[in-house]
């Protein structure tokens, strides 16, 4: 899928180049693919036990066999939801639902999906602990350790920050809880189908995927629950899903979700190298044409297609305005509003000034390098002309 833009993003002519695949990736053609019978001919409820129902139970055991082996776990340790928010609220209050222990530890840098549910506690009179993180956005482990005692009920810390892409330390996290007897829950939507993840390994106990950030459609996503997990459903209803996702399933975005996760562990690790290699072209020519321009977070240790950057002396808002060609954005596109400095690069230590010029440039599979060429001109030009006012 050689493509160096998207076609129907804007009314900007030609279309935009896309860098905004952190936010939303395209459907591939073959997830669309594997989509179409099931939104033709394959209609049957999948409770229903005559074949038309089968056909339809069928393929979504087969997807959640495909989403299980992308991340090493076992099929039936695979809820299917609505998408990486719906999974994160029922990871979190689905186990402080049934525990008489109090606490949990987070970061101060998770996403909205993460953030909300855990304040909401919180107004429950659960003790929250957020731990900071270090200048290059990574939580601070000392605190982690102390903060995770025999009272915690849940740890709850993103795999990688989608904003900065800097991966969180979920392993460090992991052999703080177990010493306690916690929970572990990872919101892993930016980093499935981007770097290796292995449940086994990492030894969390819930992980949550989205499936609109691996080219699979928006409304689908899927909560992995280690055997043994104990958790309360969010909804009542039938009982779909073990009992803890009620509701008739979507068969198709189960099926594309599938599909996806196919195409993700097939070719995973020849993404990552080139995408990096693309994204790091593009900082080299922009630290080449812009002078003092900061990245935000490590240098290493980081998603393979995230570019945080900080240009000097403009706003990142002003920014991409007068580079119509590119699709950015500067902070995550799930609360965006207005021009005001990201939590997470605050969370940083970042002077809210200097953090309003950092602006987020996210590869992806149809990323070219002509379209990196091209990016990086814009916004050098427009920095240029920006400066000088």
């Amino acid at each position: 899928m050689d493509m160096s833009h998207l076609t129907g993003l804007s009314s900007v002519e030609p279309d935009p180049i896309y860098l905004d695949y952190n936010a939303t990736t395209p459907l591939l053609p073959d997830v669309v693919d594997a989509m179409l019978p099931y939104l033709r001919e394959h209609f049957g409820n999948p409770s229903s036990r005559h074949a038309y129902g089968r056909r339809a139970h069928d393929a979504i055991e087969r997807a959640r066999s495909q989403v299980a082996a992308l991340i090493g776990s076992d099929a039936d340790e695979i809820i299917f939801t609505s998408g990486g928010t719906e999974a994160n609220n029922l990871a979190i209050r689905g186990t402080t639902a049934r525990t008489s222990r109090r606490r949990v530890v987070t970061s101060t840098v998770e996403h909205p999906a993460t953030a909300r549910p855990v304040t909401w506690l919180e107004q429950q009179d659960w003790d929250i602990v957020r731990v900071g993180v270090d200048a290059g956005g990574r939580a601070n482990i000392g605190e982690l350790d102390a903060a995770i005692t025999p009272a915690t009920a849940l740890v709850t810390i993103m795999h990688s920050n989608n904003e900065t892409g800097v991966l969180q330390p979920v392993r460090e996290a992991v052999r703080f809880a177990r010493r306690a007897g916690a929970y572990v829950h990872t919101d892993a939507a930016q980093s499935v189908g981007k770097v290796p993840i292995d449940v086994r390994a990492i030894d969390v106990d819930l992980l949550s995927i989205a499936g609109h950030k691996l080219y699979a459609p928006k409304g689908i996503g899927a909560l992995y629950v280690r055997r043994g997990t104990v958790l309360e459903a969010l909804s009542l209803g039938a009982g779909h899903e073990r009992g803890l996702r009620p509701g008739t399933e979507n068969v198709a975005s189960i099926v594309g979700l599938g599909a996806a996760c196919v195409i993700a562990q097939h070719d995973l690790e020849q993404q990552g190298v080139r995408v990096r290699a693309l994204r790091d072209r593009l900082w080299e020519q922009l630290t080449q044409a812009i002078p003092h321009l900061v990245l935000n977070g490590t240098v290493e240790n980081r998603l393979p297609n995230t570019l945080n950057v900080r240009f000097p002396r403009v706003s990142g808002e002003a920014l991409l305005a007068a580079t119509p060609e590119i699709a950015a954005s500067t902070g995550s596109a799930c609360h965006e509003g207005g021009e005001s400095a990201s939590a997470v690069l605050l969370a940083m230590g970042i002077p809210a000034r200097a953090a309003l010029g950092s602006v987020r440039l996210t590869l992806g599979r149809p990323t070219s390098e002509s379209a990196v060429d091209r990016a990086a001109a814009a916004l050098a030009r427009a920095w240029r002309a920006l400066a000088r006012e």
